[in-house]
């Protein structure tokens, strides 16, 4: 579905993104793990249009979308949450959710109104909040919010920038439970997560970032149980607690 074939994107000076390929199959959940600062972010924003990268390819879906605009990427069927929620703060969470729906010019009332209600039932939480402004929503329920209004955009990929960052975890198991429950149901994830342990258990395959460079990729279960990455990533009591 995404091919991302030795991508460099820069900020002025900086080379972040150095020479990155990796590819998402239809159905999959894949994992991008890293340090911050390792251009996971960058990488994601690359692909959805909101910078430019300085060379390489990003063909989706059989098109080269390099340089198209965002607006017109998200059309194409890529939708990304990004890192930080970013809802629209002063307005409802019915228009933020309806807001996520805008390139789809050709869909009828009926047709958002079924998707609006397809988010209530993945999120009831929203549901009680749908007249509440979303900037005094609760940080679990803006990035509920912010998924949600991904998802209104009907997209075949979607791509999630750290959605479990700085949530209690009763919340993270939310928002883990929904990745998968989206998958199951066809949609595509391509999934940045801080939470490196929860991301491997619920991927199909995995890339391992480090200064701007794939060092490592496989399946998740392999690197799960590679040792540098258990050091790195997962704690050294990793296996122990996976097996309890």
């Amino acid at each position: 579905m995404l091919h991302v074939k030795n991508l460099n994107t820069r900020y002025g000076p900086i080379h972040v993104l150095k020479n990155v390929s990796l590819h998402v199959n239809q159905g999959e959940i894949v994992s991008i793990i890293g340090a911050n600062g390792a251009g996971k972010t960058t990488l994601l924003v690359s692909i959805s249009g909101l910078i430019t990268p300085v060379s390489g390819e990003i063909i989706f879906e059989g098109q080269r979308i390099n340089g198209i605009s965002p607006a017109k990427i998200v059309s194409l069927g890529i939708a990304h949450a990004p890192e930080g929620r970013q809802v629209f703060s002063p307005l409802t969470v019915m228009e933020n959710l309806r807001l996520g729906a805008f390139a789809r010019k050709k869909a009828s009332e009926q047709e958002i109104e079924d998707d609006i209600g397809e988010v209530f039932s993945l999120f009831p939480r929203l549901r009680e909040r749908q007249d509440q402004t979303a900037g005094t929503l609760s940080g679990g329920e803006q990035q509920m919010l912010a998924i949600g209004r991904a998802m209104m955009a009907k997209p075949r990929l979607l791509m999630l920038d750290e959605p479990s960052l700085g949530l209690a975890p009763k919340l993270v198991e939310v928002i883990i439970k929904t990745v998968v429950d989206l998958n199951s149901k066809g949609t595509t994830i391509l999934l940045v997560e801080q939470n490196a342990r929860k991301a491997l258990e619920i991927s199909h395959r995995a890339y391992v970032l480090e200064t701007g460079r794939i060092t490592i990729q496989g399946p998740a279960s392999e690197l799960a149980e590679d040792s540098e990455i258990r050091r790195a990533y997962l704690g050294k009591d990793y296996r122990d607690i996976s097996e309890r």
